[in-house]
């Protein structure tokens, strides 16, 4: 019930003709869909070792024939780090932990081959770092920020979305560190989701909180009716990525090591790009049930790309 709820609202979003949605020109190459898929075990533990044969594509339904296959650990990395910078974040340690998190990559990542960026956020996006190979320079380029303003967390991972959409390196992701309050965003969840996932993008959320409001946030998430069009852990999972939790230092940075772990052991699948319609539901399923598998929720088919401005 879930999953056709899920389907319905991104299909409706998608065909309302909002101010935002003309705004977003997230175009894709879709006469081959690639699909960027990432594989746990029941204890978190990523696998490795698949081969095609192991996987099947549901698009729209229909089961699809895999016509490209490869296992992706050595393509450069390309990561937009997006920092929530609101007034909300001045609270506790959040945006000291968010600077831990921005540190922590610095190391983790390739000098000279992958690439970062950092951006921030409260009313609206600003680009505190261009795209470099040179992770290290984004070490003190929070040291300044002073959190303020009201958050527009949805309507900026959108906009970072089109901005790392533009970038040719194929193992690309949007990294959000936030206390997850949103307050002034024109979209929801479900659209910016589509978005993400229409250029194969995955949206990994650190929440930088303290552990009280962990605890709150996930009793609210529980007490969430099952109909309402989705949270900030909805819009992870759709995109084929994750939220995480940063109560400390330590935590945040073993967030960062995730983050780059994952894009550095993926699998891309293709398969043919369907003929007509707009929106089409993806789904990557495994032989092993045991296992868990997340890649973006769908894309735009070949018709409804040429028809997008």
């Amino acid at each position: 019930m879930r999953k056709l709820l899920v389907v319905t609202i991104l299909a409706a979003a998608l065909a309302a003709p909002s101010p935002a949605r003309a705004q977003a020109t997230f175009k894709a190459s879709v006469e081959v869909v690639p699909i960027s898929v990432v594989v746990h075990d029941q204890h978190g533990r990523m696998i490795t070792t698949l081969g095609a044969a192991d996987f099947e594509v549901i698009d729209g339904g229909e089961r699809r024939p895999i016509l490209q296959f490869r296992v992706d650990d050595q393509s450069p990395i390309t990561l937009a780090v997006l920092v929530d910078v609101s007034g909300s974040m001045r609270v506790s340690s959040k945006i000291a932990m968010a600077r831990d998190v921005v540190r922590a990559l610095a190391g983790d990542l390739r000098d000279g081959r992958d690439e970062v960026a950092l951006f921030t956020f409260d009313s609206a996006l600003h680009e505190q770092y261009a795209f470099t190979t040179h992770p290290a320079a984004l070490g003190a380029s929070l040291a300044e920020v002073d959190p303020f303003g009201v958050t527009s967390l949805y309507d900026a991972i959108a906009e970072t979305a089109r901005e790392i959409g533009d970038r040719p390196a194929p193992r690309r992701a949007i990294l959000v560190l936030t206390d997850g309050l949103d307050n002034s965003s024109r979209l929801s969840p479900p659209e910016v989701s589509a978005l993400a996932s229409s250029i194969d993008v995955p949206v990994y959320v650190v929440a930088t909180v303290p552990h009280i409001d962990q605890q709150s946030w996930l009793d609210r998430a529980a007490l969430r009716d099952a109909q309402a069009p989705g949270d900030l852990q909805d819009l992870s999972a759709w995109t084929g990525g994750a939220l995480m939790w940063a109560t400390g230092a330590l935590e945040a940075a073993a967030a960062a090591r995730r983050v780059v772990s994952e894009l550095g052991h993926q699998y891309v699948l293709a398969i043919d790009s369907a003929a007509g319609g707009d929106w089409r539901p993806l789904e990557v399923r495994v032989r092993d049930r045991r296992l868990t598998v997340r890649a973006r929720s769908g894309y735009f088919t070949r018709r409804a790309a040429q028809a997008r401005p």
